[in-house]
């Protein structure tokens, strides 16, 4: 995706998650790319290479552990 591009969120592919950190390698097994791991720092993050958005579920994400 060229740099300052909007995603396509029509086309990619959203998953709902419980925890704040999360890691993508971009499935597929070896046709994936390097797994990168991630924080929702509000309540969703995109991996930049896969373009996967990852989507905090209403009500989880509440990190108060170590």
């Amino acid at each position: 995706m060229p740099e300052g591009a909007a995603p396509d969120t029509a086309t990619a592919e959203i998953i709902t998650v419980d925890h704040r950190t999360v890691a993508c390698d971009g499935g597929d097994g070896p046709l994936g790319h390097p797994r990168v791991f991630m924080t929702i720092v509000k309540d969703r993050v995109m991996c930049p290479y896969c373009s996967r958005i990852y989507v905090l579920r209403p009500g989880a994400g509440h990190d108060s552990g170590h």
